[in-house]
């Protein structure tokens, strides 16, 4: 009861708090529409008994998404991705291949090295048995001395030297790894919107998450070594 008490009433005044970009404009409406549907299913199938954990998820979601939203009804920056508003989702036109599989390792490690920055927003590479994908992380830890960087979803990379990839504990390791990739226009656009690939073709894109949306937010399109400042 608690928690449907909590929902409605973060329902009844979501558009009513959403500021200059409010209900009066169509676009922002429509947007915050889709990625607040989208969450609550996500939230709906979350794996979790901790009722805290949910109520806090609740709480925060009407900021998150009119954040979102606000971006990419007003967005200025030098972008490549198309918005699709029915789905509050980005567009770009998915290659054929997924991009950063033959990535040079060591200009990757060299990016790396000189850029590595707390909050910098970077791309990973996931490999599993459902084929490939590219989701967006952050820096949240590194060590310049030892050449490690942290991100907040996929743990320690090393980029002191040619291996930048995790393999799962699983028995298909290959099939189950992390690979951390130096940024670029093609694999950020194909990140930011959710492209998928098996192991023959491209195919249906994924959704992204309400984390990832946030960070598309905050990705620098000039030369991707910085977090701008909103």
């Amino acid at each position: 009861m608690t928690i449907e008490g909590s929902s409605s009433r973060t329902q009844t005044g979501f558009f009513s708090e959403s500021g200059e970009l409010g209900g009066s404009h169509a676009q922002f409406t429509e947007i915050c529409t889709a990625l607040y549907e989208r969450e609550l299913i996500a939230l709906s199938h979350l794996s979790t008994t901790n009722i805290s954990i949910l109520k806090r998820r609740m709480g925060g979601l009407p900021y998150h998404v009119q954040s979102v939203a606000r971006f990419m009804v007003s967005q200025n920056s030098p972008s490549p991705l198309q918005v699709d508003t029915h789905n509050g989702s980005w567009y770009a036109k998915q290659p054929a291949k997924c991009p950063g599989l033959n990535q040079d390792s060591e200009n990757c490690i060299n990016w790396y090295r000189k850029h590595m920055a707390y909050g910098l927003i970077v791309p990973v590479l996931i490999h599993s048995i459902e084929g490939l994908t590219i989701e967006l992380d952050s820096i949240d830890m590194f060590n310049a001395d030892e050449g490690k960087v942290h991100l907040n979803k996929h743990g320690w990379f090393n980029v002191a030297r040619t291996l930048l990839s995790r393999a799962n504990e699983t028995k298909d390791a290959a099939l189950n790894s992390t690979t951390l990739l130096k940024p670029t226009k093609a694999i950020m656009s194909s990140a930011c919107s959710g492209h998928v690939w098996n192991y023959k073709t491209r195919t249906m894109p994924r959704a992204l998450s309400m984390r990832e949306m946030r960070l598309s937010t905050q990705i620098n399109w000039k030369n991707f070594t910085s977090t701008p400042k909103n």
